[in-house]
């Protein structure tokens, strides 16, 4: 890759770069999403099971599953094709999410891009992290959710409508978790400080309870907490890092502080 004077970039390599990340990233989503195509009863008989007990009910030959439903004659098919494309998102994430850090890597030095391994290492498994507590709560949200249904009354739920709604919290948690990742990988380059991320602490809480009650698909204080809660004490742990390694950095470099 090609760099002027100063080690930056010229904008024309900046774009192909860019475009180089997001073809890697589409298929990357293309392939996965293929893979949810053909896996897609199995995916829609885990992700329904906080409803009904889909397995169940097709091997019984039942027509019904709990309050479930698809209508339209192209619902079953915009169903399948919603549901591939997001387990494509959410599977190829750790991928997607590399290609984003892998883009801004090239105006780092060589240090800085040895440090930034931890990105790489730490990336997947804070995503499945956070992926499998918004799955893990689903079952208590449903519960909570269809408990404001009035009595004598049936709350019938189109499939596509829940599975959207499913697979996005899934999303949301997974992403959600990579906060601290970002904050300390950031850290380990040495662009940001530990006390820069600590200092502002009170808007950090503020803005971390504001994205969790904008994003978050459930208006339930339940699920909402169970996604604020576990981002505040991550903030508070990556900014504790970051101020343990930037004395440790400061010791052996101390004309740099």
């Amino acid at each position: 890759m090609s760099t002027s004077s100063g080690g930056r970039m010229p904008l024309l390599d900046h774009l192909r770069e860019f475009r180089k990340r997001v073809m890697r990233s589409a298929i990357a989503i293309l392939l996965c999403s293929i893979a949810g195509w053909y896996l897609y009863n199995e995916i829609i008989i885990q992700l329904s099971s906080p409803v009904c007990d889909l397995r169940a009910a097709q091997e019984s030959g039942n027509a019904y599953c709990g309050s479930l439903y698809i209508s339209g004659v192209l619902g079953p098919l915009n169903l399948q094709i919603k549901v591939a494309l997001l387990t494509g998102v959410i599977v190829a994430a750790p991928v997607w999410l590399y290609q984003l850090w892998a883009f801004i890597a090239p105006g780092l030095h060589k240090k800085e891009k040895r440090n930034s391994i931890f990105f790489i290492v730490a990336a997947t498994p804070f995503f499945s992290a956070g992926a499998v507590l918004g799955y893990s709560i689903l079952p208590a949200a449903v519960k909570i959710l269809f408990g404001f249904t009035p009595e004598a009354l049936n709350n019938l739920v189109k499939f596509d409508d829940y599975l959207d709604f499913v697979l996005r919290i899934i999303l949301l948690f997974g992403l959600a978790f990579e906060l601290p990742v970002f904050l300390i990988s950031l850290n380990l380059i040495g662009f940001l400080r530990g006390e820069t991320i600590l200092k502002p602490w009170r808007v950090w809480v503020f803005s971390i309870v504001l994205f969790v009650a904008a994003f978050t698909p459930t208006a339930d204080p339940l699920t909402m907490g169970f996604l604020a809660v576990p981002l505040i004490l991550l903030y508070f742990a990556s900014g504790i890092f970051a101020l343990l390694n930037d004395r440790r950095r400061d010791k052996k470099n101390p004309d740099c502080v």
